[in-house]
């Protein structure tokens, strides 16, 4: 998966590659300082790079072994097989038909659990998705072209000459219909049955990149799945990185790998994210918070491989989870004749195939592996693939087409294959020593983690490939130590069940307490109402009976944030927070200025057009302005002509135009051009207030209160600023906190410093406390006015970005009542809801 796929698990010719950052441009000093990109895709990081050993400073580094034995899979306190609630799950996915298989075993085994499971994905899968009995909604995005750029570019950095051809551009067109389209298959209607739909939890494979984002702006729980490491850790680099030798420690240049991958990532498609988020009435995300926002919110991962194959990293916390592979159920096969006789004519074969890889010189890759399997004195089924792999006949060879890997992989001796997380899965649960030829992504890691285990050779990059490599590797794993250690992974495997750990840490990882309806406790909650002080949690179907029976008024309803997101721009020190701060501000007012330039300058250019001449009858006018009053007997339209007794035009053809009256014209131009004026005056004016009222002095503030972080002390967490409420709370908390402990630090840190190292540590105290004093109190003085400034502009733009949320109320109260028809509650149990609800407040009363 990811940059080299996830292939079909078990399946031939359907493995392709998912496209994670499709389209990353060079970003310059970033690009050229920490990496270059190898011939198989792999970013290869230079650790002495001055923005390599930043990352490395920032780093907290944990001091644990991992050459201990990882933790538990599963917290036995916390083992969660089911769910108490039936919950409305889409599940996004981005990349091949090899990427949606395992979900769609996924999908089936949730609705066992009594969800409803939809399954968000390209086009060109409704077929495969609904013959599998699960919902489905189409996301945009042609597979095979993301594939075909992956192939033409297998990196992080697209070659030169695709970008002068354009693609990047049409593939971040690409992604960002993507990105609506999974917004929109968590909110609307199915397109097929039209029963509504509202998503109650997202599961996503990180190339889909919309997971986080749509989350945060419904206000429900997210869950990670992917078949590659995509969490920092000091175990092992990322899959798409190649380290360079340096004087870095290697476990903190495996973490560092993670920060520069997703570094790059976020340069190629933050753009497109953030113009995005926009449009559902989210924030953008800041450049310094994109790259790791999974990371940051601690988002749930399950990580779909083998624990016996991949062991979990020690410093992995406990919100991810390594579960196994995902395997189907096996499809049934009938192998042909001559398939038959060819396996009972002689020992089990090798099989060699690399699926849907498409290679320049098919003829060249068939030679080389028809000689080696000539050399090494095996018999050998080669898959045609999409190269068309089909050499001369030979009595010790098959050329096979599609057929199932589950069945195939029986009845060989060892596999050779790409590389593809799910051909290495089923090539091992069947107990065959596996050769992998990694051509790009993600593959390499797959060929090390099994040569580490013993169960194949070092992988041979495929620029590497020739028939005497090819010869040793298929050697190597008809030695009894690869057969012994497959067997032995085998093993494991068989008594691992993927999809169904995946399913209970899905569950495990659910805020089942934020998530219960005070009504129906086996519903979840979705909505709240507000009553005074009092607040009430409540289901679709509990709100779909208060309302009939005029209970609640809908005007109090508010969405029940199960899983509130919230974005925070992190502060380092007071320096570099205002510094940013500030030169974001200048630059939008910047952009402001130049719009107040250009945008009239466009719309003169747009009125000057013969074709917006012809159209500007239909302009609109600016409010206030003499076209605005205009009578409307002077707007004749093309009925009005046609139908007049009064006056006579002629006939309007081809080639001819109606046009306006010059004067009338050149009002609406000029009025045009006033509007883009003052829009731009508007955003100038409106950039400049927040910037030196609000983000700078809220960049002071958060500096300054960090500064303590760096000798140790952990500032205190306070929460989000969302609404001018919560601005006012963190405001008044952090400034009597910060009074307080910079005052008390003077005496009380050299006091606690001298009993923990004496004289010394009394000295060191007395800095500490000086440095509290310093920046404590100013954070606090200043946070006094920011933080509550902060939040009346949250306040404010919540109020003028509220389509979405006005979407989201629509969807939630049209699917509360389709819920609730299919429900069928009876009369004593409506009564039970009514009367529950009554007590509620009674008892909220009493109290």
């Amino acid at each position: 998966m990811g940059a080299s796929a996830h292939p079909g698990i078990g399946e031939e010719q359907v493995e392709g590659p998912t496209p994670p950052p499709y389209s990353l441009v060079e970003d310059g000093g970033l690009v050229a300082e920490s990496g270059n990109v190898q011939g198989d895709g792999r970013i290869e990081v230079n650790l002495e790079s001055k923005i390599a050993r930043t990352l490395a400073k920032i780093i907290d580094l944990q001091q644990e072994d991992i050459q201990n034995p990882p933790p538990d899979y599963i917290d036995p306190t916390k083992q969660v097989t089911s769910c108490e609630f039936n919950l409305s799950i889409v599940i996004q996915i981005v990349g091949s038909r090899g990427d949606v298989q395992p979900f769609i075993a996924l999908g089936n085994a949730l609705q066992k659990h009594g969800h409803r499971v939809r399954i968000a994905t390209h086009d060109v899968f409704a077929d495969f998705v609904h013959e599998s009995g699960l919902e489905f909604f189409p996301i945009g995005g042609d597979p095979a072209e993301l594939m075909a750029f992956m192939v033409k570019n297998p990196g992080l950095i697209p070659q030169m000459k695709t970008l002068r051809a354009g693609e990047v551009q049409r593939k971040q067109a690409m992604v960002a219909t993507m990105l609506d389209g999974c917004w929109r298959s968590c909110i609307e209607d199915d397109p097929m049955t039209k029963h509504p739909f509202v998503a109650d939890a997202i599961i996503a494979n990180p190339p889909s990149f919309a997971h986080v984002h749509c989350a945060q702006a419904l206000g429900i729980p997210v869950h990670l799945m992917f078949t590659m490491p995509w969490s920092s850790t000091k175990a092992f680099p990322h899959p798409l990185a190649n380290l360079n030798p340096s004087s870095m420690d290697p476990r903190t240049a495996n973490w560092v790998s993670y920060g520069v991958v997703e570094w790059l990532t976020w340069q190629g498609l933050g753009d497109v994210i953030n113009r995005w988020r926009v449009s559902i009435d989210l924030e953008p995300v800041p450049a310094t918070e994109g790259p790791s926002l999974a990371e940051t919110l601690k988002i749930p991962y399950t990580y779909c491989w083998s624990p016996a194959l991949v062991p979990k990293p020690q410093d992995w916390p406990d919100h991810i989870d390594v579960c196994g592979f995902f395997f189907r159920d096996p499809p049934s096969y009938s192998p042909p004749s001559e398939l038959r006789e060819f396996l009972q004519g002689g020992p089990p074969p090798v099989y060699i195939g690399f699926g849907s890889i498409v290679v320049d010189d098919p003829q060249k890759l068939i030679d080389t592996v028809v000689t080696a399997v000539v050399r090494a004195g095996v018999r050998a089924i080669i898959s045609k693939g999409w190269s068309g792999l089909v050499g001369s006949t030979n009595p010790n060879i098959y050329y096979i087409g599609d057929c199932p890997h589950e069945w195939l992989f029986q009845h060989v001796a060892a596999v050779v294959h790409h590389g593809g997380a799910g051909t290495t899965a089923c090539g091992l649960q069947n107990g065959r020593p596996t050769a992998i030829v990694p051509f790009f992504g993600d593959q390499p890691f797959w060929g090390n983690m099994v040569a580490r285990a013993g169960a194949g050779p070092k992988p041979i990059p495929f620029s590497s490939l020739n028939f005497q490599t090819l010869t040793a590797a298929i050697q190597f794993c008809l030695t009894p130590e690869a057969t012994e250690a497959a067997r032995k992974l085998a093993i494991k495997m068989q008594t691992e069940s993927g999809v169904t750990a995946a399913v209970e840490s899905f569950h495990r990882n659910l805020p089942v307490d934020k998530m219960r309806c005070n009504l129906m406790p086996n519903q979840v909650a979705v909505w709240r109402y507000k009553k005074g002080k009092i607040n009430v949690d409540l289901s679709n179907a509990a709100v779909q009976i208060l309302i009939e029976h005029q209970k609640i008024d809908e005007k109090r309803l508010q969405f029940h944030l199960i899983n509130p997101i919230i974005i925070e721009h992190r502060r380092w020190d007071p320096l570099t927070g205002m510094l940013a701060a500030a030169t974001k501000t200048g630059s939008s007012m910047i952009g402001s200025t130049a719009d107040m330039v250009y945008n009239p300058y466009k719309e003169y250019k747009r009125g000057r057009s013969p074709k917006t001449s012809a159209r500007a009858l239909q302009a609109p006018a600016l409010p206030g302005s003499p076209l605005s009053r205009e009578p409307s007997s002077t707007r004749i339209s093309a009925s009005d002509e046609t139908n007049s007794h009064n006056c006579r035009t002629p006939s309007v053809g081809p080639g001819h135009e109606i046009r306006p009256d010059g004067s009338r014209n050149g009002l609406l131009v000029a009025g045009s051009m006033l509007g883009a004026t003052m829009k731009g005056f508007g955003k100038f004016t409106g950039t400049y207030f927040k910037g030196v009222v609000v983000d700078i002095p809220h960049a002071a503030a958060e500096g300054f209160r960090q500064v303590p972080r760096l000798y140790g002390e952990t500032p205190k967490d306070y929460g989000g600023v969302q609404d001018w409420k919560s601005g006012a709370v963190v405001g008044g908390r952090n400034f009597v906190d910060g009074m307080s402990d910079g005052f008390t630090g003077l005496f009380t840190q050299p006091v606690n410093g001298a009993k923990e190292d004496g004289a010394l540590g009394a000295v060191k105290g007395f800095a500490k406390g000086t440095i509290g004093l310093a920046t404590k109190v100013p954070s606090a003085g200043i946070g006094l006015v920011a933080y509550p400034f902060q939040g009346i502009t949250k306040s404010i733009e919540a109020v003028f970005r509220s389509q979405s949320r006005k979407a989201i109320v629509k969807a939630r109260l049209k699917n509360g009542y389709y819920e609730t028809s299919r429900m069928q509650l009876t009369d004593e149990e409506r009564r039970e809801i009514l009367q529950s609800f009554d007590r509620f407040f009674w008892s909220s009363d009493t109290r």
